[in-house]
């Protein structure tokens, strides 16, 4: 039932924008729809930890992994949502955008929720496809938002890289379903019915399959060399649509292949999936790496510092072990951090109307709170203590060092430069005299608390992490 009210929640919040005309009902509808939808995650979340896989309809099926991505989901979909009533309207005041435009935003963010929580829920890996599918159509038209031939470029890379990627990952899904008699199930086919037919499977087979699901949704999870598209995107949508990029939809891509390798597991050994995740995670730390040292958009900045932090959750999966447990709570960390940041470059870019590094200067004395929270969730996503990603990068490293030495020492090396990289661009914005034309106005209080109650959370559950969510954490890792 709770996942009924998440989804009927949503759908109302988006049919209203497209019926009302007038802006404060669609602002407050939405907040509402995402308070809502925030509780009943919680409830989905504690339900899940008391009693095991959740499956209260046929097409819908939440294990403990799923209800932690849906725990995320809501929270982030509740900050964004808040974010974006003072974001919009500073956008209106200064005429970039009208009021259809608003309403196009509202409509098409609650159906991309949808779109995120149906894909985290779907029974049926083709309901999940489709649900992924369905998540790159509603954001390529959120991307080119601003309507500008950069966004519009950038909005038709991610539409066409993406779209291939997912056809890919179809083709795979495809394969997988040769192990699977058509009379079972009347024709629908689940994950469990999946993995419990898995062995009828031809391991070649399996192994062609897995590379065509890794490759298509790892387009979508940012993994590199199918990272193409991501900068792009998440520097030219409005910030609180990056946020959801980043912080969510990554990690929900990321799930589905972590389900298609619980069942490739089942059939050949599962070094053959290990070692494909570590060799697209050390490749996505290294070209991260090497481009954030000389990035010049502070938003493109972010977008490769997601394309790091997922390929170290790929390697934590890789090397299997502890690091599951890490990579897990990984996971939480940079959901929660990545789209603080996202914010607060967004009240940057209001303030200074530039994207570019070189432009923004003396932040400290422009936006003061912008700034002393920009630079805390600077250390907080490079992974300094007492911050939890500085742990769960220990775990990682830890627990691959002994397995693959080289590999860690290389990634290490990596993190390093990021970190580099990173403060030298953080301090000269943040730092320096700030420009003649730019002036000092009074920050708006909603521009700044979603940013602050996100990186005040991730400093509590790095140190405390309530019993019902340990829970999950646990039984994930143990399937996973």
């Amino acid at each position: 039932m709770e996942l009924i009210i998440i989804i009927s929640s949503l759908t109302l919040a988006a049919l209203i924008a497209v019926l009302v005309k007038h802006r404060g009902v669609i602002e407050f509808v939405s907040i509402v729809a995402m308070v809502i939808v925030f509780v009943e995650s919680i409830v989905v979340a504690i339900r899940v930890a008391t009693s095991g896989d959740y499956a209260p309809f046929t097409f819908l099926f939440i294990d403990a992994l799923g209800s932690l991505l849906i725990l995320i989901i809501a929270c982030v979909g509740l900050a964004a949502v808040v974010y974006s009533v003072p974001y919009l309207r500073r956008e209106t005041a200064t005429t970039i955008i009208g009021f259809t435009r608003v309403k196009q935003y509202y409509i098409l963010l609650n159906l991309f929720s949808v779109a995120m929580f149906l894909a985290i829920s779907s029974s049926s890996p083709i309901l999940a496809w489709i649900s992924i599918e369905a998540t790159t159509l509603s954001t390529a038209f959120l991307i080119s938002f601003y309507n500008k031939p950069s966004a519009m470029e950038a909005a038709w890379k991610y539409l066409i890289i993406n779209s291939i990627g997912l056809l890919l990952g179809f083709l795979g899904t495809l394969l997988y379903f040769t192990s699977i008699d058509p009379s079972i199930g009347n024709g629908f086919v689940s994950w469990q019915t999946l993995g419990e037919n898995a062995l009828h499977m031809d391991p070649l087979l399996a192994k062609i399959a897995f590379i065509f699901v890794l490759i298509g949704y790892g387009t979508k999870v940012g993994l590199a060399p199918m990272h193409t598209w991501l900068p792009d995107a998440h520097s030219k949508a409005p910030s609180p649509v990056s946020a959801l990029l980043s912080g969510v939809l990554l990690n929900v891509a990321l799930v589905i292949v972590l389900r298609f390798k619980l069942i490739t597991d089942t059939v050949i050994d599962q070094a053959f999936t290990e070692t494909l995740l570590i060799s697209f995670g050390v490749v996505s730390i290294l070209i991260s790496a090497l481009i954030i040292l000389d990035q010049k958009s502070y938003k493109r900045l972010l977008a490769y510092s997601s394309i790091e932090n997922m390929g170290i959750i790929a390697l934590g999966f890789g090397f299997g072990g502890l690091a599951v447990i890490a990579a897990i709570f990984h996971i939480i960390f940079h959901s929660l951090v990545k789209p603080a940041l996202f914010f607060l470059s967004g009240n940057l870019l209001i303030t200074y109307h530039s994207a570019k590094i070189a432009n923004v200067k003396g932040a400290l004395k422009v936006v003061p709170m912008t700034s002393i929270l920009f630079i805390v969730g600077f250390f907080a996503i490079t992974g300094a203590p007492p911050f939890g990603i500085f742990l769960t990068k220990l775990l990682i490293f830890s627990a691959g060092i002994r397995i693959q030495p080289l590999v860690v020492i290389a990634v290490v090396f990596c993190t390093a430069l990021v970190f580099i990289g990173f403060f030298k661009h953080v301090t000269a914005m943040v730092f320096g005299e700030k420009p003649p034309e730019i002036k000092q106005e009074k920050e708006n209080i909603w521009l700044i608390l979603p940013s602050l109650v996100l990186l005040i959370i991730v400093l509590i559950l790095s140190f405390y992490q309530p019993p019902f969510l340990l829970t999950l954490i646990n039984t994930a890792a143990l399937r996973y």
